[in-house]
Parts: structure tokens; C-alpha cells; sequence
């Protein structure tokens, strides 16, 4: 390390806080960071600290935030996504919707279903009217199971 390398230090401090935090220029922050990663092995991270006139830990701690930065932005390989994607219009000329045809409506046989009708008048004042086809006998045996006859 040559005084050049330590022209910024100690870093210069931008902006004091009402209750401390001292904000640093970006610039020797950047320097500062770049310097401790080449650092030769004889050189600790809190000597730097101390040269800087910063804390040792945050120093350590704007490393490996920075290192981990680097290998985030060197595992992303493939480009992002764009946040528009362009509409493209085809000129083609309208399809024409298919038209309905009518349903057609079956006359009904001259033999109706023959149709059943129930009543029932329970004690307790309620009046149950059904009428059904012979087809809903089963449920019509129910009913009547069910409001209490055999």
C-alpha cells in the first residue's frame, strides 16, 4: 500500500445525525471496501477501520455485503425480464359469430303424465300441497314416511 492508496483516509464525513449516525462520501466508502478486498494478509480489516476512522464492524460488515453483491450479480447470468410486454395487432377480418338456430320444441304427446297430488294438514297448523308424476313415486312415499304415516 502506497499513499496513494490511502489519499482518501480518513474518510470525510457527509452528514451527522440528531441522534449520531454519521453518513460517509460514497466515494471513500466505495475506495475503503475496494482496498480491504485486495488488502495483502498482513493488513487487517481493523486496522483499516482505524486508519479510516470508522468502526471495525461495520467495516466488516460493508465487506461481506459487497462480496456478497458481487457473486449475486455474477450468478445472474440471463438478462431480466422486461416489465412491458408490446401488444401486437393482426390484421385479420372479424369472424362472424355462429348463429343459433332455434331448439326445436317437440309437440307434446297426446298421453300426458299422469299427475298425483298430495295434501297434508300437520297438527300444528302447516298445509303441505304436492303434486308430482308417477315418476316421483318413490319421493311421494317418503313424504308420507316422513310426515308420520306407514
Amino acid at each position: 500500500m502506497d499513499s496513494d492508496d490511502l489519499s482518501f483516509l480518513p474518510l470525510k464525513v457527509i452528514h451527522v445525525g440528531a441522534n449520531g449516525k454519521r453518513t460517509y462520501d460514497p466515494e471513500g466508502k466505495r475506495c475503503l471496501i475496494e482496498l480491504c478486498r485486495a488488502r495483502p494478509r498482513k493488513v487487517s480489516i481493523s486496522r483499516m477501520a482505524l486508519q479510516a476512522g470508522v468502526n471495525a464492524n461495520q467495516l466488516r460488515k460493508l465487506v461481506r455485503g459487497a462480496d456478497a453483491k458481487k457473486v449475486v450479480a455474477a450468478t445472474r447470468s440471463e438478462p431480466p425480464m422486461p416489465a412491458f410486454v408490446p401488444v401486437v395487432t393482426i390484421d385479420t377480418p372479424p369472424v362472424a359469430a355462429p348463429t343459433t338456430i332455434p331448439a326445436h320444441r317437440e309437440v307434446a304427446s297426446a298421453a300426458a303424465p299422469a299427475r298425483a297430488r298430495l295434501s297434508a294438514r300437520l297438527p300444528n297448523g302447516v298445509v303441505i300441497d304436492l303434486e308430482c308424476s308417477v315418476q316421483d313415486a318413490p319421493r311421494v312415499k317418503a313424504m308420507i314416511v316422513a310426515l308420520g304415516g306407514s
